[in-house]
């Protein structure tokens, strides 16, 4: 008799019945039953054909990457405090408490959390599993750390933004320090003061011999930068909408920002480090660092064959090489960097720089001082010679960056400008160092270094300056006209009262003996302008036409 034989097809369906029911469960006997005896079979075969079923072996187990010790989410709980404790307890150099000390701590002594009270009974965390499942679950420190992604800009035209900043050049010591460096005394600092439009990557650079990050050099630089250059076919001119740095010193300066804003400037600083969360804010401006290497791998590695002999042959031969740096193709559109400058100028046009005796006075700070009985002040070393009345005197001096004249004011009068009467510099001896031993065995290196010679032309000349990279501004470019904003008052009466007083002492006499007529004059005058120049004008005209006018009458009146 031939053996019953059950479909495999059946034999699927049968398992895919049973597999959602528990293993030792009564309704899954009952199941096996029924189809045993559907088919003619004892309960054995049917288990038999079951056990016979060909499936692949898991190679895990079933419970893998669950913890068996403790509960998923009690485990998921500690962890996350450990991370917690491990991120609090971390410093600038990344040192941090273990994962055994952590544990100890929360067995022996238990730790407050929005969880409530934890204290877990001891052993029954262990050190591996900890650290294994911070790992799995992304608890690590480096995980916690993560920062968001990096957001870019750029600017809409040209001028609407400028970043600035500053570098050590790599040229170390020149063989002639300007004037007003003293090398023996404190070792000065040959520094790169960089701006950088941030639509067209047209880049303005200067050296300038600093004691440090130096205000009164990046004031002098800025200018320059903003104004018409003396150098052909280099346009870049113009105040900026805004300037975008970092956080330094500079920055930081009471003079700084007050001429940035004189200037109608806006001034961008990234945070520092820490403001802003996990982000880290003070990232490197790219746009500004980016030509820092390459005019120091570029541009600075053949002073090893030419050394510049003073700052100005060194800015001479800079701002050749800035010529051909701003001629190179822009990072997206397919000119160069100058040509993409003048290509975006905004329809408003250029913002042109006030002349430099103007911005000179910007820089001016308001400070208390007592004026010597010699009738004298030292201000920054320099002494002054002050009118003898203000001996003794408590005064308000006004002194500028770039001034060389000093202004005082006591109460409301104004004296000045007095010129500087001294300067003391002081000088010591220098003494050269000996060469040591490995400098010693390198001359042979160094005599082959000295007998290689490059043509100056590589510094001095360039023979497509006069042509390629020469750019003029488009005849249609707009310049429009300096905004004085007078924060001084030194043009402008404040007040008719002050523009009075000021016609008082011009006529010598008070205003009261003046005629009605005269009076009604001045004050028709005041109506119109509070301009200095335009009052005073107008007031000196008034007055000798109707001087004038009297001497005729007397004169008429004589001869009848």
């Amino acid at each position: 008799m031939p053996q019953k034989r059950i479909p495999e097809e059946r034999l699927f369906e049968l398992i895919n019945r049973i597999e959602s029911l528990p293993f030792r469960s009564s309704e899954r006997k009952e199941i096996i039953i029924e189809f045993a005896d559907l088919y003619g079979v004892s309960i054995n075969t049917v288990y038999r054909r079951l056990r016979e079923r060909k499936t692949p072996k898991p190679l895990r187990r079933s419970d893998y990457g669950s913890p068996r010790s403790i509960e998923k989410k009690d485990l998921k709980k500690y962890c996350e405090v450990i991370a917690a404790i491990k991120v609090k307890s971390s410093n600038k150099k990344n040192h941090r408490l273990s994962t055994a000390e952590i544990i100890r701590i929360l067995e022996m002594h238990g730790v407050d959390t929005p969880y409530g009270y934890l204290k877990p009974p001891k052993g029954m965390i262990k050190k591996s599993t900890i650290n294994k499942y911070l790992k799995k679950w992304g608890y690590t420190t480096e995980l916690c750390f993560i920062e968001p992604a990096v957001t870019r800009f750029q600017a809409r035209y040209s001028n609407e933004c400028w970043q600035f900043d500053l570098s050590p050049s790599d040229l170390k010591k020149l063989p002639r320090w300007p004037e007003w460096i003293d090398p023996k005394t404190r070792k000065p600092q040959l520094m790169l003061y960089s701006v950088v439009d941030d639509r067209s990557g047209v880049a303005y650079q200067e050296y300038h011999a600093v004691y440090g990050e130096d205000v009164e050099a990046a004031l002098r630089f800025l200018y320059r930068a903003m104004a018409s250059k003396d150098v052909e076919g280099f346009p870049l001119q113009g105040i900026p909408k805004t300037i975008y740095m970092d956080n330094g010193p500079i920055s930081k300066s009471g003079i700084f920002i007050r001429v940035m804003n004189f200037l109608g400037i806006e001034i961008l600083k990234h945070p520092p480090k820490g403001k802003d969360g996990r982000r880290t804010t003070a990232r490197a401006k790219g746009k500004v660092e980016r030509p820092f290497r390459t005019v120091k791998e570029v541009h600075e590695t053949l002073y090893h064959f030419h050394t510049p002999e003073n700052i100005d042959e060194a800015n001479q031969w800079l701002i050749n090489y800035i010529l051909r740096y701003n001629e190179r193709d822009h990072r997206t559109e397919p000119h160069s960097r100058l040509d993409d400058w003048i290509k975006n100028i905004p329809n408003t046009g250029i913002q042109k720089m006030c002349p430099w005796d103007r911005f000179c006075t910007f820089t001016r700070e308001p400070e208390n001082r007592k004026i010597n009985p010699d009738a004298t002040v030292t201000v920054n070393g320099i002494k002054y010679d002050v009118s003898h009345e203000l001996a003794g005197s408590e005064v308000v001096v006004w002194w500028g960056l770039f001034d060389n004249e000093l202004y005082v004011e006591c109460g409301e009068k104004k004296f000045g400008p007095y010129k500087p009467v001294e300067s003391v510099i002081p000088f010591n001896k220098y003494r050269s160092r000996s060469k040591t031993v490995l400098e010693k065995k390198a001359d042979r290196i160094e005599k082959l270094a000295n007998e290689i010679k490059i043509p100056l032309s590589v510094l001095a000349d360039d023979p497509r300056v006069p042509g390629s990279l020469l750019k003029k501004l488009p005849t249609e470019t707009v310049i429009n006209k300096f905004e004085d904003p007078d924060p001084f008052q030194e043009f402008t009466f404040t007040n008719t009262i002050e523009a009075k007083k000021a016609i008082s002492d011009y006529l010598g006499m008070p205003l009261a003996k003046l005629t009605p007529e005269q009076l009604n004059c001045i004050d028709e005058i005041l109506i119109e302008t509070l301009k200095k120049k335009e009052v005073i004008s107008q007031i000196r005209d008034y007055f000798r036409s109707s001087s004038k006018r009297r001497l005729d009458a007397k004169r008429r009146d004589e001869t009848l």
